[in-house]
């Protein structure tokens, strides 16, 4: 089974499109998208469009959030008071254009999905999956990388997840976390998907994430799971002079092109 998964699309539209005529070529059996589909861009409800159209199972990131109900406030994180001002002016741009049809499908996003993959004739090969935005707690918590492998194990445990996969900080990683169960070494994983519209890992190109499981998948054999991160290339600079020529910040151009 090959599943697709994505997120932080934020408005850009030319960057989705790249992404799902990938995904076109991928033989892939699901897709699922974790949110913030909004924001920073200049086509929310394109995007939002796009995803309908398609029937993706998507949750609700904290920018969807934020505009479902029509909050003045995304959830975001800002170091700086430049950076609360940028961010001020892009809630309030994806609030003053988004239709209410948009608003409502984003309201009414899940927070979270879970899928279990079990083998009838190997029950001990289950494999409980759970796609959040920010974290199981939160859907703006950050995970980032470096996060101690005791709390990451944790977070995982509590969640009862064996697969945890999550964007928000639009930075891809994979941690493989080893724990022992009944006198065997398991693995629990954590999968950063990164960011369609928005990275910020110096990669200006989309990202996203393949899961395959096979019949042979075991929390036993790491291996045996395989994730896969895709890049994209697109056209950055008709997303960057679309913002340009919009009433938000240039700054959000320049970042679409330096990621």
């Amino acid at each position: 089974m090959r599943i697709a998964l994505f997120s932080d699309i934020h408005a850009n539209l030319p960057a989705l499109e790249a992404v799902l005529a990938h995904m076109d070529t991928q033989n892939l059996d699901a897709v699922y998208c974790l949110g913030d589909l909004v924001g920073y861009g200049t086509w929310p409800n394109e995007v939002v469009a796009e995803i309908k159209k398609r029937r993706i199972p998507t949750i609700a990131g904290n920018y969807d959030e934020g505009v479902g109900l029509a909050s003045p406030n995304c959830g975001c994180a800002y170091k700086t008071d430049a950076e609360k001002d940028l961010g001020q002016q892009s809630i309030d741009y994806t609030n003053s254009i988004v239709t209410e049809e948009t608003r409502n499908y984003l309201r009414m996003l899940p927070r979270q999905i879970r899928l279990t993959f079990m083998d009838d004739s190997k029950p001990e090969n289950k494999i409980e999956v759970l796609l959040v935005h920010g974290s199981p707690r939160k859907i703006n918590e950050y995970l980032f990388e470096d996060r101690p492998e005791k709390s990451f194990l944790r977070l995982l445990e509590e969640a009862d997840a064996d697969f945890l996969f999550f964007g928000h900080t639009h930075k891809p990683y994979h941690r493989t976390l080893a724990y022992e169960q009944d006198g065997q070494t398991r693995y629990r994983h954590a999968v950063n998907i990164g960011s369609v519209g928005k990275p910020k890992d110096g990669d200006p190109r989309a990202g996203y994430v393949i899961l395959e499981l096979t019949p042979e998948s075991t929390l036993t054999n790491p291996e045996s799971l395989k994730v896969e991160f895709v890049r994209v290339a697109y056209d950055v600079e008709k997303a960057a002079q679309a913002i340009e020529a919009s009433p938000l910040p240039n700054e959000f151009a320049q970042m679409l092109r330096t990621a």
